[in-house]
């Protein structure tokens, strides 16, 4: 079956207009009954990839975003936004790459103890969340990234993480990895990072 144009161009002015990416449900909803998504998003993805936007799938959804090799151009047009502090980046990135974990977990992982500012200006970015409650002794919440955290780093997938090794070449990290990342490579190569047969959901 050929693919109508039609379909595509109502597509592709969605997603132009949508203020956050789309998934394909949310397409399928809008257009006319029998529209093949797929085809459709793969098509616009080929028609864009070499031109100044691209068409970029995060988090499971779809969106246009610069292309990387001019988002240099924007430099000066973007939001500045605070700094996270050492603490919250760290905890971020035990989250990230241990999820689902604790708070004890954290601090273990960190060495110190978790203080809770830590934690609010986390949820106030809205890349994290609790996932549910470990059947241990006491029950403690765990916590995980959002799909909030995948979009702003530009991430489909949890398994997209970079590892140690990019980090450091990216020039994000200058020392050598320590308990944070100690796991990293057995985090990577979980078949499903964002599941827990020993966790309850709240």
């Amino acid at each position: 079956m050929s693919l109508d144009p039609e379909h595509v161009r109502m597509a592709e002015a969605l997603l132009f207009a949508s203020k956050e990416p789309l998934d394909e449900a949310a397409l399928a909803e809008r257009l006319p009954e029998g529209a093949d998504i797929p085809a459709i998003l793969a098509t616009i993805e080929e028609h864009y990839r070499h031109k100044g936007v691209n068409l970029t799938r995060l988090a499971g959804k779809w969106t246009f975003l610069t292309a990387p090799d001019l988002s240099w151009l924007l430099e000066e047009e973007r939001e500045t936004t605070r700094r996270l502090s050492r603490a919250a980046l760290e905890t971020l990135a035990i989250i990230a790459y241990h999820q689902p974990v604790t708070r004890a977990e954290i601090e273990e992982i960190r060495g110190v103890g978790l203080s809770r500012g830590t934690m609010d200006v986390l949820f106030d970015a809205g890349w994290i969340r609790p996932r549910g409650r470990r059947r241990t002794p006491g029950r403690p919440v765990t916590y995980g990234v959002t799909e909030d955290f995948l979009i702003h780093f530009g991430l489909d997938d949890i398994k997209d993480l970079p590892g140690f090794d990019e980090m450091k070449a990216a020039g994000l990290l200058n020392t050598e990895p320590t308990g944070i990342f100690r796991d990293l490579a057995r985090a990577n190569e979980e078949e499903d990072s964002l599941e827990d047969p020993e966790e309850e959901e709240l």
